[in-house]
Order: structure tokens, then C-alpha cells, then sequence
């Protein structure tokens, strides 16, 4: 009896010190690129000090240049949870074993957020058609090309339904992130960007006279929130403990309320899917469409089965 007792001893502290290891491991959380890395550190490391605090994992920040430096790293797993936008988070999904498990929640109740073309307000351009008729003199600031309100959303609305490449449209375009775009155009560095309005709500708060020199000129559709992002190989008890950790952060504690709406006005995530991910990829396929058919470089034959190729995927998104 006392060595079936204590075999069973045993047994537990065994399983329990082998889930201690699970969950000792760790984690990279990964940042795609909007702005500054140290603002990112600024708003998101208390965030990141209480999920290693309340999960017992061991949580580090990473950043890179770049939208597609977070992709790759999550692909070569140096990058294990990270914060991303639709378009990046599909590429995650797609390319580096990624999976959506969560998604923001503004403090507001919307349910999204927008792109925006912006330009200094000494500018005469006041409008999407203003720009249209001005654009061989204009400097340029497109977003990161994974980015999806720097650039998949107006690369679909503003340029390709215009039959436009921005590469060859404009006097000079040049590609940044969120933040850089913006300051350029307070600077008068460029004349007309890309940005959001999560973007010009920072560059509000964090840049105040900056945004002053601001004018909006184009604001799209409702864009999804922005999805949080794991690799499916995390160890099951590691993804329990990080899911748990989102889905109730700020419910009820005051600071971390506040550490989420200096984040992004948030007032926390809740569960999400790749399906989140199915009117982007849509949005992908619409531009590139558009694109084909206004590609003098395809010949008919070519045209037609390109067309086909994407109208198959289309098809498939809605079964």
C-alpha cells in the first residue's frame, strides 16, 4: 500500500514539475512595425510584465524593422505570440504557422478602425480627386506592404479601382511605417500618405503640434480590428495560460484598464479565428484582379486565365 502511495507521489510531482517546464519556456511576443519600437515598448511593456507575472512564462518583446521581419520570425519561431494587422496576420497564417486566437476590443464599442490619405494642411490637395489630378507632382508615403490600412486597403480603394500604380503615378514614392508617414507629411517631407485613424489618434497624444499640421483627405471603409496572432506548435498548456491571460485582462483591475487605452484605446481582446481573416483575403484577391485586368503586359489568353485563377479562390472563400 505505501509503495503504490508513494509511486503515485511520484507520478504527480513528475507531471507537475513537466508542466512547470511547459509553461517555464519562452515566449517572444512580436510587434509589427506601426512606429517607433521604443513608443511600442512604451505602451505594450507593462502589458507584456503582467502576462509573464500572471502565466509564469517568460515573456520578451521583439521587434524588427519591419512588417515582414515579425512574419519571418514567427516563421523560424523566434517570434512565438505577436500583435498584428489582417494583412500581416494572414501572411503569419499562410507562411509561418501562425493561428488567431484573439482580437482587440476598442474602449469605444466600434468595431474596427480606417485608413487614411493624409497631407500637411497648408496643402491645396483637399480631396481624393485633387490628389488624383495632381499626382506627377506629388512625393508619395505609402505604407508597409504588409501592412493593411498602410497599404492593402488603399492600394484596393484609392489605387487599383483608379487603375493607378502609385510606383509610377507619383513624382517619388517612397514606402515607411504609420508614424514616419505622418511625421513626414507634418514636416512637409512628403505631400500625401498613408494612415489610420488608430495612427492619428497616437500622433494626437504623443505628437500634439505635429498633428496639428495633419489634413485628411480620404478615409475608407470599417477595416477589422487588429488580431493577436500564436504558432500552433506553442505547447498546449503554454496557449491555455496566454488565451486566459488576454481574454480577462482588464475586466476588472483599474491599471490594467489603463495600460489597454494607452495602448490603443482598447478596453481588451476577445476570442477570434483565421476566419476573422476571410473579407481581407477577399480584399487581397479584389486588387489583385483589378490589377490583371489592367495589366498591358498580359495578352488575352494569359488575362483570361489569371482571371480564373483568382475567381477560383474567390469562389472557395465563400464555400
Amino acid at each position: 500500500m505505501l509503495k503504490k502511495i508513494a509511486a503515485g507521489v511520484v507520478i504527480a510531482m513528475t507531471q507537475a514539475f513537466s508542466a512547470n517546464i511547459a509553461l517555464a519556456e519562452d515566449i517572444n511576443f512580436g510587434f509589427i512595425s506601426t512606429e517607433a519600437s521604443q513608443n511600442l515598448k512604451q505602451d505594450w511593456q507593462p502589458l507584456l510584465d503582467d502576462m509573464q507575472r500572471q502565466t509564469g512564462l517568460t515573456v520578451k518583446a521583439f521587434f524588427a524593422s519591419d512588417y515582414a521581419g515579425i512574419i519571418e520570425a514567427m516563421r523560424f519561431n523566434k517570434v512565438q505570440v505577436g500583435w498584428f494587422g489582417n494583412k500581416s496576420a494572414m501572411e503569419a497564417v499562410d507562411r509561418s504557422n501562425g493561428e488567431i486566437f484573439a482580437v482587440m476590443v476598442n474602449a469605444d464599442g466600434s468595431q474596427g478602425y480606417t485608413s487614411h490619405l493624409i497631407v500637411n494642411t497648408a496643402s491645396p490637395i483637399n480631396t481624393l480627386d485633387d490628389m488624383l489630378k495632381n499626382g506627377k507632382s506629388l512625393a508619395f508615403g505609402n505604407g508597409d506592404p504588409n501592412s493593411t490600412s498602410g497599404f492593402l486597403v488603399p492600394g484596393y480603394y484609392v489605387f487599383a479601382q483608379n487603375k493607378i500604380d502609385p510606383k509610377t503615378f507619383f513624382k517619388v514614392s517612397r514606402a515607411a511605417n504609420h508614424e514616419t508617414n505622418a511625421l513626414a507629411v507634418a514636416n512637409k517631407q512628403v505631400d500625401v500618405a498613408t494612415n489610420n485613424s488608430e495612427n492619428l489618434d497616437k500622433m494626437k497624444a504623443r505628437y500634439p503640434e505635429k498633428f496639428k499640421e495633419i489634413k485628411v483627405i480620404w478615409t475608407s471603409p470599417l477595416i477589422p480590428l487588429d488580431p493577436l496572432v500564436m504558432r500552433k506548435d506553442v505547447p498546449e498548456a503554454a496557449q491555455a495560460k496566454i488565451k486566459e491571460f488576454f481574454f480577462n485582462y482588464g475586466k476588472t483591475d483599474p491599471k490594467e484598464k489603463e495600460i489597454l487605452m494607452k495602448i490603443s484605446k482598447l478596453s481588451g481582446f476577445k476570442p477570434s479565428s483565421n476566419a476573422q481573416l476571410i473579407p481581407i483575403r477577399e480584399l487581397d484577391l479584389f486588387s489583385q484582379r483589378t490589377k490583371a485586368e489592367a495589366d498591358p503586359a498580359l495578352n488575352d489568353a494569359e488575362k483570361a486565365t489569371r482571371l480564373a485563377e483568382i475567381d477560383k479562390k474567390l469562389a472557395a472563400l465563400k464555400n
